[in-house]
């Protein structure tokens, strides 16, 4: 198990799983940020990495007239 470096939750993580028989679930969803490879960024959560994905593909807000 993994925990989150943002919120702290536990998951699965099939990247640091060593009895891993798939890719990880995060591989599935579009790049948002590197995938962490060191111990210092640590993974997020499926909740976090899909609300960060979800903040940088949010349109622009317009400009009220």
């Amino acid at each position: 198990m993994s925990q989150c470096s943002l919120c702290g939750a536990t998951f699965q993580c099939g990247q640091l799983d060593p009895d891993a028989k798939e890719p990880c679930w995060c591989v599935s969803l579009p790049p948002a940020v590197p995938v962490p490879g060191s111990a210092a960024i640590g993974c997020w959560c499926p909740a976090c990495l899909q609300a960060h994905i979800v903040s940088l593909t949010r349109p622009a807000a317009t400009p009220a007239k």
